[in-house]
């Protein structure tokens, strides 16, 4: 906390339900390289905030019930996993509304491309503007 208070983290949060802390120390990228972060709405929000020139994508899965398995197969109990579900719900609906772009994780591949078809977008200083009513 000593180093939330100094200003050491581009952004932190506190994991509703479980009093985990995450956050990702403040960053410098080396002359023409990016940096990505894997974070969630609460982070993405101070990236922006601290960073309007920041691209936020939200990467989400296909479905509630992918979501689960997900949760699952990576070994969170049930109890984890409904409070993941809640949380992530909320989430989802907002992140939506933040996220310069929305790419559904349904098939690795395919996502990843996607991801990586933005992220060179930008690079290349073309307009990343989805179409109208389209998000990706």
């Amino acid at each position: 906390m000593e180093r939330v208070a100094k200003g050491g983290f581009v952004e932190w949060t506190e994991f509703p339900g479980n009093g985990h802390l995450y956050g990702t120390p403040e960053l410098t990228a080396p002359p023409g390289h990016d940096i990505v972060l894997e974070i969630e709405l609460d982070g993405a929000k101070q990236v922006k905030a601290a960073h309007p020139d920041a691209v936020l994508v939200l990467v989400t899965a296909p479905s509630r019930e992918a979501q689960a398995e997900r949760l699952r197969r990576r070994g969170d109990d049930e109890a984890q996993v409904r409070r993941r579900l809640e949380v992530g719900q909320e989430e989802l609906r907002l992140g939506a509304d933040l996220a310069d772009h929305v790419v559904v994780n349904d098939e690795l591949e395919r996502a990843a491309e996607e991801l990586a078809g933005i992220v060179d977008r930008y690079r290349k200083g073309r307009s990343c503007e989805p179409a109208a009513g389209v998000r990706g």
